[in-house]
């Protein structure tokens, strides 16, 4: 089977699509159709994400396609569409993944569309609804609004009664982020006092922060009184630090959102979100916007279009080709 593989820690470049043998698993056997680009796959081509695996190896946390074989006791069968979370090597014909990691796909959900579901709208379940502790009628500001956390942050809190504003660095992403459902769409540059003008100067109630960098003060600044700043990732590179009297003034949280640590050591947590992602998902209230979709090989160009923060949308890797 074709499997894209890093065979080298410097970057995208290393990544080659090789033959390898299909897996031999008592687990359930998936034959994948689309597999979803994260920037985790882009931080693993370079031996920066804290999971270090020898290359050569597979990347790829999300994918979509059709049950080949399941063991007894599982809740999907053989035929079945499914979304899974292999966690890492999903980048392959076939995947053998543990039936924990395995939801049902609505029938109604490509199979493109399923891949850009488990990761990305898994984490903002647990950021919003855990611990973000977001409410209906609140304001929520989400940086990175054009890429996969963000488009799917604001879809999942319009889903859940909020209001939404988007902070993206070129007109093209903010046009992305109002069609994924934003209210508003702001520049970085002065988002701050964007936010505050759009709330009357109240502020919001919760940032979802995928990016972090030089924007995480202001972030703070933008927040209401017992406001929350949900400190997703930092694709922005940097990791900022909090100058904690910030959090006083206004009885501020900064809230770390690590869900796959969290989910992860507590069996049966993923199919219970499931429970609310997969309903959202048939009804079309949660529909990944897809920036663009690359057959296998050309799957490291997929990969390095995230890692230059090139990307509007979900980039997709299709199997089917």
């Amino acid at each position: 089977m074709r499997a894209v593989q890093v065979v080298r820690l410097d970057g995208p470049s290393a990544v080659e699509v090789n033959e390898v043998p299909e897996p031999e698993s008592g687990q359930v056997l998936i034959d994948v159709r689309a597999a979803g680009v994260t920037f985790p796959d882009a931080l693993l081509t370079r031996g920066l994400y804290q999971l270090r695996p020898e290359p050569p190896f597979s990347p790829g946390s999300e994918i979509a396609g059709v049950v080949r074989s399941a063991p007894d006791g599982a809740a999907v069968r053989t035929g079945d569409r499914v979304a899974a979370f292999p966690g890492i090597g999903g980048f392959q014909d076939v995947v053998a993944i543990d039936p924990s990691f395995v939801f049902p796909l609505p029938d109604n959900v490509s199979f493109e569309a399923g891949a850009g579901l488990p990761m990305n709208y898994l984490t903002v379940e647990f950021a919003l609804v855990r611990r973000g502790r977001l409410k209906a009628g609140e304001t929520v500001l989400v940086h990175g609004a054009a890429g996969g956390v963000g488009t799917a942050g604001i879809q999942l809190a319009k889903a859940l009664g909020a209001r939404v504003i988007a902070v993206a660095s070129s007109e093209e992403k903010r046009k992305t982020a109002r069609e994924a459902g934003a209210d508003e769409a702001v520049d970085v540059a002065g988002f701050k006092d964007a936010a505050k003008h759009l709330t009357d100067g109240r502020g919001v109630d919760i940032v979802l922060d995928p990016v972090g960098g030089d924007r995480f003060t202001d972030s703070l600044r933008s927040l209401a009184p017992e406001g929350r700043l949900l400190v997703v990732g930092f694709t922005g590179g940097e990791i900022p630090t909090v100058k904690v009297n910030r959090l006083l003034l206004n009885n501020l949280d900064v809230v770390g959102v690590g869900w796959g640590a969290y989910a992860l050591s507590r069996p049966g947590y993923l199919q219970k979100q499931w429970e609310t992602v997969g309903p959202l998902a048939a009804s079309g209230a949660l529909d990944p916007p897809i920036g663009g979709v690359y057959p296998v090989t050309r799957a490291a160009e997929a990969i390095a279009a995230l890692e230059q923060r090139q990307a509007t949308g979900k980039l997709i890797i299709d199997f089917g080709r």
